[in-house]
């Protein structure tokens, strides 16, 4: 992920911008933030903005792979470009597009560049907050491991839907990329205390902080943004007896635990249950997860 601790340039893409009025307070409850969110600016990786520029001009000659080549190592960018097609469809329509090519196909290059101007990027929207720059970084290269992780789990399982299991784990986790994004004292608080007493439970520690937890969030924008079904629903850790759920949930909760290493003393747990999922022993779930680690 393109988020390096540098000082943005004064022109282009990642030029300072104005001061951002990040939330300071926690907002009262869910619908709240649900309806925060509903609307608000989400900044994307300054790679994709200038990739989208460089395309911009030579629409004629682009194509939905090309874009998606672009959009699909990108979580916030793949979460903008899929709301906003499912906002167009008509309620109660059934959408099979999950994933960025189709969104892209079912949309048409030329509307997405009209829809989609100059993006506003990660690095200017935090120029003045360079530990949420650095925790949103380490959060998006876990949300990429977190992918490389279910599609290999999906692959060894024979699943028919691999694509939209590795999309469901790359966005797990875009509830916590918005905290970054828009409260993000808030949201390092959190760090801060879950660094000083690690038997803290994420759960806990974001209703004490946001009123909140993340994965209600998570499961409210989705629904109100109309996110294919499939998408959703595998994204609900409330129903983790599914084999296709599961697979999600430990593949992100495995790139959490091994962000900084394979020494987690929950890792041991991870790969008990990993090895339930493929159907296979402890030894062999270990040797399979270090041989697909991006």
């Amino acid at each position: 992920m393109d988020i390096p601790p540098s000082t943005p340039t004064p022109s282009g893409p990642d030029s300072p911008a104005a001061h951002v009025p990040y939330l300071t307070e926690p907002l009262r409850d869910l619908d709240a933030w649900t309806r925060y969110f509903q609307t608000a600016e989400i900044p994307v990786l300054s790679s994709t903005s200038r990739k989208l520029e460089v395309l911009r001009p030579d629409e004629d000659n682009v194509d939905a792979n090309m874009l998606g080549e672009v959009i699909d190592r990108d979580p916030l960018m793949t979460l903008k470009l899929m709301a906003h097609v499912a906002g167009r469809r008509r309620p109660g329509v059934v959408t099979e597009t999950e994933s960025v090519t189709t969104s892209l196909v079912m949309m048409g290059i030329s509307p997405f560049f009209a829809n989609f101007g100059l993006q506003p990027t990660l690095q200017k929207w935090l120029a003045d907050q360079p530990r949420a720059l650095r925790g949103l970084a380490n959060l998006m290269r876990r949300a990429e491991r977190a992918a490389h992780f279910s599609q290999g789990f999906a692959v060894h399982r024979g699943d028919t839907d691999v694509g939209v299991i590795r999309l469901a784990a790359f966005l797990y986790d875009f509830a916590e990329m918005l905290m970054w994004c828009h409260a993000p004292t808030l949201q390092q608080h959190i760090i801060e205390l879950q660094r000083a007493d690690h038997t803290l439970r994420t759960a806990a520690v974001q209703r004490s902080v946001f009123n909140i937890e993340l994965d209600d969030l998570r499961q409210n924008l989705m629904k109100l943004w109309r996110l294919p079904e499939l998408l959703v629903r595998i994204s609900d850790n409330r129903h983790a007896e599914q084999p296709i759920v599961r697979n999600v949930v430990l593949a992100v909760r495995l790139a959490r635990h091994t962000a900084d290493g394979w020494d987690n003393a929950a890792l041991p747990d991870d790969i008990d249950d990993i090895a339930e999922l493929l159907n296979a022993t402890p030894r062999v779930a270990m040797a399979f997860v270090r041989k697909i680690d991006p």
